[in-house]
Order: structure tokens, then C-alpha cells, then sequence
């Protein structure tokens, strides 16, 4: 397989690396950076499509991937693909969790089925496929990386059911941390920042102007890429990461030291 910037100093050959929500984004860059690096790559995500084209993907570049339509609401659904997973590929060595949807809308303007909908994806969603993939993970030495945001920390307008669903992740991963770590499995959530050509972004600065000013704020001067994230991930997996567990590490160029962000302008254009 041929390596990539996105991975030149890692080695998980033929480890087995199981991303629920990869087949898109910022998971499907980390399921990337994995797959460059020599692992055998597990995804889920609702799409039958995407998956196929994600598990494909995965497969011109040489590496061993398999996908399975899987909504995270539906734990019955995440067990059978956990299940096909570890079949497929034996235990899991890393687990990243990073299914989640949002959208800009007051508390006024969301109905309580659009803020139960978030949560269910974001928070639920995430318990469910840490439970059940316990049972499938390596004891010891399993590493679980959720996918957080910044708006678990950072009170953020038009963003209510992102900031308790997320707040309730990073909770869930620093219990789990402490529950889980005398097994020898190690758990932490990556908070990324504004990332280029991801969906969460479009929705977040839907318009050009919305999206430099989103730039603007960053105290590094740019937008992140999905290898920030995939390179974070893949360290905190390693060996160089062995002895970080319960952490919540923003990889955001500085964007949370900028404090609350506004998103009316942001928010209006998404309903134009």
C-alpha cells in the first residue's frame, strides 16, 4: 500500500480499526489515515450507498476495509456489524465513534423531535456503540476516540442540541475512561475545529462570507484539514499515547481560545 502524508510515521499493520460514522467527513479521514498506515479498516454508517463507495475507496488504495449500513440509534442494528466486524477481522484495537448531525436553529425554532434527534445521534448514538463494542474490543490494550466539538465546553447560540449532546460525550468519556481503564482500554475525545469540505462546516458557514469570517477567527489563520484529525487520532492510538486516557483534546488551530461564536448571520443564511 502506498503511504500518504496523512500517515508516514504510524504502523498499525493489521490492526483493526472500527469507525461508526466513516464512511463521510472527518471519520472517513481518520478511516483514511488508518488505512494508510497498514490497518484493516470496519465502518458504519445509515447509507447502504456511502458505505459501499467509502469501503471501495478504502479498497483502490490497497487496504482491507468492510462496511455495513448501521444507524447508531438502532443498537440491535450497531451489535450485528460489530459482530460482522470482529468475524471479519478479530478484535477491535481502536474504536472511533464520530456519528453526529446538526443544524443552525434557535431553541424557539426547534421542535422537541429536532433536539431529541441530535441527541439521539450524537449522545445515544455514542453509548451505544462503546457498550457494545466492549465485547468486542482488545483487553488490554484497546484505544475508544470520540468525536466531540466544541460546543460541549463553549455555550454557542443557535447550537443548543449540539452543546448537550456533545457536553454529554465528553462525560461519557471520561466515565468510560475511568470505568474501563483497569482492563487496559484507553478512551479520549478529539474536539475538532472548523474542518474544509465537511459537511458539519457547510451547515455551520453555509455562505462564503460565513465561512471566511469562520477562517478569520481562527488563531492559526486556517481552516483544518481531515488528516489534523486522522494524524491526532492515530497518535493517541499509538504507542506514543499509551498513558492518555480521559482527555478531551481540541484540535481546532486555537478556535476555542476565541470564546462563543456567533451564528445568527450564519443561521439566517441557512434559511434563505
Amino acid at each position: 500500500m502506498t503511504t500518504s502524508p496523512a500517515a508516514p510515521m504510524f504502523d498499525f499493520s493489521g490492526r483493526h480499526v472500527f469507525v461508526a460514522g466513516g464512511s463521510s467527513g472527518i471519520n472517513f479521514g481518520i478511516a483514511k489515515g488508518f488505512a494508510r498506515a497498514g490497518a484493516r479498516i470496519a465502518l458504519i454508517s445509515r447509507s447502504a450507498d456511502k458505505v459501499a463507495t467509502a469501503v471501495s475507496q478504502l479498497e483502490a488504495e490497497g487496504a482491507e476495509a468492510f462496511g455495513q449500513a448501521a444507524d447508531v440509534r438502532q443498537p440491535e442494528a450497531v451489535q450485528a456489524a460489530l459482530e460482522a466486524a470482529a468475524a471479519r477481522f478479530g478484535p477491535i484495537d481502536v474504536l472511533v465513534s464520530g456519528a453526529a448531525g446538526n443544524f443552525l436553529a434557535s431553541v424557539l425554532d426547534m421542535s422537541p423531535n429536532a433536539f431529541r434527534t441530535v441527541v439521539d445521534i450524537d449522545l445515544l448514538g455514542s453509548f451505544h456503540v462503546a457498550r457494545l463494542a466492549h465485547a468486542h474490543l482488545r483487553q488490554p490494550g484497546a484505544c475508544v476516540i470520540q468525536i466531540s466539538a466544541s460546543q460541549a465546553f463553549t455555550p454557542t447560540p443557535f447550537q443548543a442540541h449540539v452543546c448537550a449532546a456533545k457536553a454529554g460525550v465528553d462525560m461519557l468519556t471520561q466515565v468510560l475512561a475511568m470505568e474501563w481503564g483497569p482492563q487496559g482500554i484507553r478512551v479520549n475525545s478529539i474536539v475538532p475545529g472548523p474542518i474544509a469540505d465537511t459537511e458539519g462546516l457547510r451547515r455551520l458557514a453555509p455562505t462564503d462570507d460565513t465561512l471566511a469570517a469562520m477562517a478569520r477567527r481562527v488563531p492559526l489563520s486556517r481552516l483544518g484539514q481531515t488528516q489534523d484529525i486522522a494524524r491526532m487520532a492515530m497518535l493517541l492510538a499509538s504507542d506514543w499515547g499509551s498513558y492518555v486516557t480521559g482527555a478531551i483534546i481540541p484540535v481546532d488551530g486555537g478556535l476555542a481560545l476565541t470564546g462563543p461564536r456567533d451564528f445568527s448571520a450564519a443561521a439566517a443564511a441557512s434559511r434563505r
